[in-house]
């Protein structure tokens, strides 16, 4: 985990240095608003807005190796570039630009990973958002996680609720509010 972390740092020191507006999301975040469990890569999102993703995708290539053969494209395509780092940590970064992405970044908390060394990490209830869209069972189990670790500290319930409604609209699924609710009663409950 430490080497994890390590790597989150230096990437971290690279998009600063740049200015770029991103989060750390996924297992990462999960690490710290939740309850611990193992993750081997870093995923990111980095916000680009549309149009100007070569620009992004091109300067991450410079400084990472690609996980797979024509990154470049499939990046441009699908809007996530796949890199390793030297230390062979694999990063998935999201290339952000939709509203809501735009919003969990501006969002994003800076919180200290390693004496010292400060990451931004999307907001737990973005990270609960996020996993609830993208719907796994690993995915719900983070998303329980985070809602028993931070229940406590108190989470922004009209925040969670408002933007995984508009997010099931976009997925045309109508049960993820129905899903969110079950979990949050069943931690209630516990």
């Amino acid at each position: 985990m430490l080497d994890l972390v390590a790597e989150a740092v230096r990437l971290e020191a690279f998009l600063q240095s740049r200015a770029w507006r991103h989060c750390f999301i996924g297992g990462l975040a999960v690490q710290h608003w939740g309850e611990p469990r193992l993750t081997r890569d870093l995923d990111l999102s980095l916000f680009t807005g549309f149009g100007s993703e070569a620009f992004y995708v091109d300067a991450l290539l410079s400084a990472y190796s690609p996980r797979i053969e024509a990154a470049r494209d499939f990046a441009l395509a699908r809007r996530v570039l796949l890199l390793r780092s030297a230390g062979g940590v694999g990063i998935d970064v999201s290339l952000a630009a939709l509203p809501y992405e735009e919003l969990v970044v501006s969002r994003a908390v800076p919180v200290e990973m390693l004496p010292g060394s400060v990451v931004r990490l999307c907001s737990p209830e973005d990270l609960i958002i996020m996993k609830m869209f993208a719907g796994r069972d690993t995915d719900l189990r983070d998303a329980r996680s985070v809602i028993v670790r931070q229940e406590v500290r108190g989470l922004d319930w009209r925040h969670i609720e408002e933007n995984l409604a508009e997010l099931a609209e976009l997925k045309e699924d109508p049960t993820l509010l129905a899903r969110l609710r079950s979990i949050r009663a069943s931690v209630a409950r516990d």
